[in-house]
């Protein structure tokens, strides 16, 4: 099936992020990326921070089709255990410069991070109790580790071997199925 015009264009945004940074986003640089006119853009996006907006919905539902997908179920019908799992693995591939970079981003303007929270929030929510249950001690400790593990090579100039990133994941699966070590 084609992608929709409105999926090339918020892909051709990520690529010029990815390439250019976030400043680089303007209506003329993703309509050349993404081979349509500038009103081409415009149609679809009247506003710049619209089109911002919807780069984070549209990466935020990229993410939560990959834990989906590897999960092989929807976040409602796993159990929170089962979630984690799937969220360290995911964690396991590594951050392109676009995702990072609009996470950033996303940090200083709560409409975009929403789309984010609400991903994380089906998928990995904070634990409220961790200081006094070792369960949800184990599983926050997991969580952070599998976000560590998601920055790693960006933080660390080190490109870490495939079979070690699948290797700390898995490991880190384990802990939440086992938290007391067993």
């Amino acid at each position: 099936m084609r992608p929709s015009n409105r999926d090339r264009i918020l892909d051709a945004a990520v690529g010029v992020v990815q390439r250019e940074g976030v400043t680089a986003v303007t209506f003329d640089s993703v309509a050349a990326e993404a081979e349509l006119t500038r009103g081409g853009i415009m149609y679809h996006f009247p506003s710049r921070e619209g089109l911002l907006a919807a780069i984070h919905q549209h990466l935020a539902n990229r993410w939560e089709a990959s834990l989906v997908a590897d999960a092989g179920r929807p976040a409602d019908q796993l159990t929170p255990d089962e979630r984690l799992a799937a969220y360290i693995r995911v964690c396991a591939q590594s951050a392109t410069r676009a995702e990072l970079q609009l996470m950033l981003e996303a940090g200083n303007r709560p409409e975009w991070a929403a789309p984010w929270s609400e991903v994380l929030e089906r998928w990995a929510p904070a634990a409220d109790d961790a200081e006094a249950d070792p369960a949800s001690l184990a599983r926050l400790v997991a969580r952070l580790a599998a976000d560590g593990l998601w920055m790693f090579e960006s933080i660390s100039y080190r490109i870490m071997p495939e079979a070690q990133r699948r290797a700390v994941a898995e490991h880190l699966a384990r802990v939440v199925a086992a938290p007391d070590g067993s």
